[in-house]
């Protein structure tokens, strides 16, 4: 019973603490990892379902619960069947202080050249201060993407992605 009020306790403090955002600190630069897995199952020979990317980031939070993001995801060969690493820059809008939501769009590159179309992603996290200027971001993401033009082994495939992510950031 004692755990059970000090788990309430601690997620209202956490609810109560993104009313105030963080207003020192405006440009918050980082590295982060994040898991990654196909929606689909996917039966193709070399063309991996899940796997580990790396993120550089960069995020301006205003002070007011509005804030920009914007990454560069770098995925290792294997990923929908390349065979080099594949690059995807991309941008957020996010709205929340310590947990938060919002949307964003991206675009995948490999092998010398853009993919057709953009993915259009959706985020959810927890940004948490550790220090004074170093902060924790937990999140997940539902990407909407097509693997199109990532390799001629993936032309065919058309599943969603599910990220898990974790960064840290340092501000300035």
């Amino acid at each position: 019973m004692r755990r059970r009020k000090m788990a309430i306790v601690l997620c209202a403090s956490l609810l109560i603490g993104g009313a105030t955002c963080h207003a020192e600190g405006n440009h918050r630069f980082g590295v982060g990892a994040n898991y990654w897995t196909a929606v689909k199952n996917i039966d193709v020979h070399d063309i991996d379902e899940d796997g580990m990317s790396w993120l550089a980031t960069y995020q301006y939070a205003s002070g007011s619960p509005l804030s920009l993001e914007a990454n560069l995801e770098v995925f290792k060969e294997g990923f929908a069947g390349s065979p080099k690493n594949v690059y995807a820059p991309q941008a957020f809008v996010l709205v929340g202080c310590n947990l938060y939501a919002g949307a964003g769009i991206g675009i995948y590159y490999s092998d010398d050249e853009f993919a057709d179309k953009p993915f259009y992603a959706v985020k959810v996290g927890l940004d948490l201060k550790l220090l004074p200027s170093l902060y924790l971001d937990i999140n997940a993401n539902y990407r909407f993407n097509k693997w199109k033009n990532i390799s001629e082994l993936a032309d065919e495939i058309d599943s969603d992605t599910i990220i898990l992510g974790a960064a840290l950031r340092l501000a300035f």
